[in-house]
């Protein structure tokens, strides 16, 4: 799965499924190889899993600040293209 950004035991992906298309746009998060979660994008919403608070907070604020290029990424994923990497937070 291509890795979108990296930031603070952060990381975000988007799954690449041609053919197989997700019910809404929507990217993954991991966080200290012991939790994950999936985020809607339009909202910025948490659609499943379970991160620590902090994480969650992390991940909402710089989804809130990505989500123009998080749906860019999504449509290049689901048409078969590479993602662009996102900057993370610093």
């Amino acid at each position: 799965m291509p890795e979108l950004a990296r930031f603070l035991g952060i990381i975000i992906t988007i799954y690449m499924e041609i053919g197989a298309p997700h019910q809404v746009p929507h990217f993954h998060v991991y966080s200290d190889n012991e939790y994950q979660a999936s985020y809607s994008i339009e909202p910025i919403a948490q659609l499943a899993g379970a991160l620590p608070r902090r994480q969650q907070r992390l991940v909402e604020a710089w989804a809130e600040l990505h989500q123009a290029e998080l749906l860019v990424n999504w449509h290049r994923v689901q048409s078969g293209f590479r993602p662009e990497r996102i900057r993370g937070l610093e």
